[in-house]
């Protein structure tokens, strides 16, 4: 699409989002072209996504953030950690599922993810948000047990991302895969998108392995990893204060 098609499709969509009662108002256009892309360039059906987003930010995150009071049980596992920028630019949230375990109360894991996931997309903003910032995760499966497996937990990671963070997942790099997760992941991947099921790259060569270590950096990437740096808890990272 040039760039012609796209100002029109962004009229489009902030006109179709007004007469679904919402407003695009406090919104550029990175922002907007994120749900464009999400729903394949169709005002329409990006307006409908972003009014839905709308609601569900105000419903669930209706203080504009989850603090880390609200998600102490998850946090204090040390089992994900926001190392910094990658080469490109994209924050880094390594997740290490041999600490995980399927949690009892999903209402609080939901609002875990999603403190997650924007706490390592504010990280990456310069004084203000454009709109069109990206991540990175990595999934260690290195020494899980059975214990550990939850497709539930998954699942519901990727929908949120799928739902209210349209085009936010840069690449999704799965490490260590055992035998018995590749049936699980099968599962998973049915519940995938076709666009984000392009971005899971599943770590099993060399030549994927100096990709991994290539595209995130030796800077942030853990030792154990490759890298140079040392885990970093999110709990542990200060968030600068937006601009105005």
């Amino acid at each position: 699409m040039d760039k012609t098609q796209q100002v029109i499709a962004l009229t489009q969509l902030r006109k179709s989002v007004e007469k679904l009662g919402s407003s695009t108002e406090k919104y550029g256009d990175p922002t907007l072209v994120r749900f464009l892309i999400a729903r394949s360039m169709d005002p329409e059906k990006a307006a409908k996504m972003f009014a839905q987003w709308l609601q569900w930010r105000a419903a669930f995150v209706p203080n504009g953030s989850i603090p880390d009071s609200e998600v102490q049980d998850e946090l204090r596992r040390r089992k994900v950690f926001l190392q910094g920028l990658s080469r490109d630019g994209y924050p880094v949230l390594l997740v290490k599922a041999n600490k995980h375990f399927p949690s009892k109360d999903q209402l609080q894991f939901k609002k875990f993810v999603v403190h997650l996931l924007d706490k390592a997309i504010a990280s990456s903003f310069k004084g203000r948000e454009i709109g069109n910032e990206k991540l990175i995760a990595i999934l260690d499966l290195q020494q899980i047990a059975y214990k550990n497996i939850d497709a539930r937990g998954l699942i519901t990671g990727f929908q949120l991302l799928q739902a209210y963070y349209p085009e936010r997942l840069a690449k999704c790099f799965i490490l260590s895969m055992p035998w018995f997760f590749v049936s699980v992941w099968r599962m998973v991947s049915r519940f995938l998108e076709k666009a984000t099921l392009e971005k899971v790259v599943i770590v099993t060569s060399e030549e994927e392995r100096d990709f991994f270590v290539k595209e995130i950096g030796e800077e942030v990437l853990p030792e154990e990893y490759g890298g140079r740096a040392m885990l970093v808890a999110p709990q542990d990272v200060t968030v600068p204060p937006l601009e105005g």
